[in-house]
């Protein structure tokens, strides 16, 4: 059994969605982060670095932040969704790694000034929306010619696809990146997916593609 604590974006839902996928049994606790909860001692017990999502396996006592190490703890534990093939998981690391340290954090930026704040900074509002179309070109590239990220649908895609479910706070329009908006599309329909999506609560429908 996995307790979650996790909230409706899309680093909570990449967990969500690989819990669902794998079939195994978790208890998902809200942590609103809007209401401050993720700054209780409890959570910060969990989480020291205060941010969702986070984990306790109850089968080893493991606590675990950032939803990188948590997706590929996961996936190891349960034996899916990472290769094992040391050419084959290096590509699927490549692209969650691409994902933590780009996709996530960028169009994170531009949800802020691009759909919450746009007239706070004419600066930031053009830096990251182009930042967020270029990551969109990168992504779109990569799908050429195929169905997911890499070889087979693993947790590099599962980790993309929530931020990319946003698209529309990033000012995204997917008929301009048609390679992305197919593989939008096809993991959307997957029942895992939209079940993972709508954890701790359901918030809105699946935005289409």
């Amino acid at each position: 059994m996995i307790d979650l604590y996790t909230w409706t974006t899309p680093n909570g839902r990449k967990v969500s969605i690989l819990l669902e996928e794998l079939g195994v049994p978790y208890t998902a606790h809200a942590i609103n982060i809007g209401d401050g909860d993720q700054y209780t001692e409890d959570f910060l017990a969990i989480s020291p670095n205060n941010k969702i999502p986070a984990i306790v396996d109850r089968d080893n006592g493991l606590t675990l932040m950032e939803s990188g190490a948590i997706m590929i703890y996961l996936a190891e534990k349960h034996g899916a969704f990472l290769p094992t093939e040391t050419i084959a998981r290096a590509k699927v690391l490549e692209w969650l790694m691409w994902q933590m340290g780009g996709l996530g954090p960028m169009l994170g930026q531009a949800h802020h000034f691009v759909h919450f704040n746009p007239d706070k900074s004419d600066y930031a509002r053009e830096r990251y929306g182009a930042e967020a179309a270029r990551l969109y070109g990168v992504l779109d590239s990569r799908l050429e010619g195929r169905d997911f990220i890499v070889d087979d649908y693993s947790i590099a895609d599962m980790a993309c696809w929530p931020w990319v479910s946003r698209h529309e706070w990033q000012d995204i329009d997917l008929k301009d990146y048609p390679n992305v908006r197919r593989w939008y599309q096809a993991i959307a329909g997957r029942d895992a997916v939209q079940r993972g999506y709508d954890v701790p609560r359901k918030v809105n429908a699946i935005p289409a593609g």
